[in-house]
């Protein structure tokens, strides 16, 4: 396995790696330094650990002056360790994943009986109980559940005609969607980008304008992660410009649109326009407060509750911690009943980073942990989770910390 200053690739940072990428182009710190916009001291503290280099911003602005990929300074995708035999089971179903995201669009050529049996109403209840797998990250779930689940939509397709070809479609996008959200938590980057283009395309075959624009929200998404703000705010442009001129308010609209306001924040949030991506939440509480409760319409999850998570995101992603702690406090214990454990995980995650932020290492710790009990993997996987665990494992080593650092395999 490769080595860093004599560190296991497993348990490097993310400043190990940024400087072995800067050493790559030959330049000493002081040229980093230089071309990112960063200090030489803070260049030289990202590099050795002694500060987190967990904030998507910071990521994407040495991304650009490195001309390279995010995973290369992240380290992703992760390899479980021994001991997470349900991480070791999600990772070991990619291929066939893969294999089956690949196949879209090319003929099924399926037997006599597999057409025979097409039954959309029991691929309805399957794409369902991927989607309950994606909500609960139960990713060793999902991963065993969508490859036969993808060819057997894709048969679907292919032997449907009309009304019943499209009300496959939107269930094909459906578990394309599953396929994503699975790659995407794993770290498989590349491979989430191909899922995502297959939502894409099959939410448009679906002939509802509404199903088409939701597939937009991720596709923004992957502009988004790489730093290419402007068209992923471009995209967000013109789906918020089309649900405009789509008359009826039916809740199905307010709840894309305000999903559509949350990406618009975290967009603005990124590209460290902090006035932008509050003026997109308040406009996205507006739209929660006109729905009766909190809704998932096209799995998205918008409504009060998702609002108040992304209202803590944001300060987050940049670099607020009190703000996001304050933020959170008013959150504590309001949860509604059977809230989507992956949502709620994320939010510990968040204020795992923003108590680390604010110095109380202790406390970051403990919602970490929180979100481990909710999300093992996903929290597991998490590029922000191991990279502020490693750097607090530079000045604490208590028992509790060290034994997560392992569950992580940064230790």
């Amino acid at each position: 396995m490769p080595e860093i200053f004599g560190v296991p690739e497993s348990a490097q940072t993310n400043g190990q790696r940024l400087a072995r990428l800067r050493m790559r182009r030959r330049w000493d710190q002081r040229r980093l330094a230089q071309e990112s916009g960063y200090s030489l001291s803070s260049v030289k503290k990202f590099e050795q650990g002694k500060r987190s280099l967990d904030r998507a911003d910071v990521i994407l602005t040495f991304v650009k002056a490195l001309d390279c990929h995010p995973t290369e300074i992240t380290g992703q995708p992760y390899t479980p360790t021994d001991s997470d035999l349900d991480g070791q089971a999600a990772v070991a179903a990619v291929a066939a994943v893969r294999r089956a995201l690949l196949r879209h669009g090319r003929p099924t050529r399926p037997s006599d009986q597999e057409a025979a049996e097409v039954d959309l109403l029991e691929l309805r209840a399957r794409v369902s109980e991927a989607n309950r797998y994606r909500q609960t990250a139960a990713l060793a779930k999902s991963g065993n559940l969508l490859p036969a689940l993808l060819r057997d939509l894709q048969v679907a397709v292919d032997v449907s005609t009309g009304d019943e070809r499209r009300a496959a479609y939107d269930l094909l996008a459906s578990g394309y969607e599953c396929a994503m959200q699975y790659l995407y938590k794993l770290g498989r980057s590349s491979d989430a980008t191909l899922a995502t283009e297959r939502v894409v395309w099959s939410a448009e075959q679906t002939d509802d304008p509404l199903r088409a624009l939701s597939a937009r929200w991720y596709d923004a998404g992957e502009f988004l992660s790489i730093g290419e703000h402007d068209e992923a705010g471009a995209i967000i442009d013109e789906a918020l410009t089309k649900l405009g001129r789509i008359g009826s308010e039916q809740p199905e609209k307010v709840s894309l649109t305000g999903a559509f306001h949350l990406k618009a924040s975290l967009n603005y949030a990124r590209a460290t326009a902090g006035k932008a991506a509050e003026a997109e939440l308040q406009k996205a509480e507006r739209l929660a407060a006109q729905l009766p409760g909190d809704r998932n319409d096209y799995q998205l999850q918008f409504g009060p509750t998702n609002v108040a998570i992304w209202s803590v995101s944001l300060p987050v992603e940049m670099g607020k911690g009190r703000d996001a702690v304050r933020r959170a406090e008013h959150m504590a214990g309001k949860f509604p009943a059977k809230y989507a454990q992956e949502r709620r995980s994320h939010h510990y995650i968040d204020v795992g980073r923003a108590r680390y932020y604010n110095g109380q290492h202790d406390q970051a710790l403990d919602s970490f942990l929180e979100a481990e009990r909710l999300a093992p993997q996903a929290t597991r996987m998490h590029a922000g989770v191991r990279e502020t665990t490693s750097t607090m494992l530079n000045t604490n080593r208590s028992r509790a910390l060290l034994e997560f650092g392992m569950r992580l395999g940064v230790v």
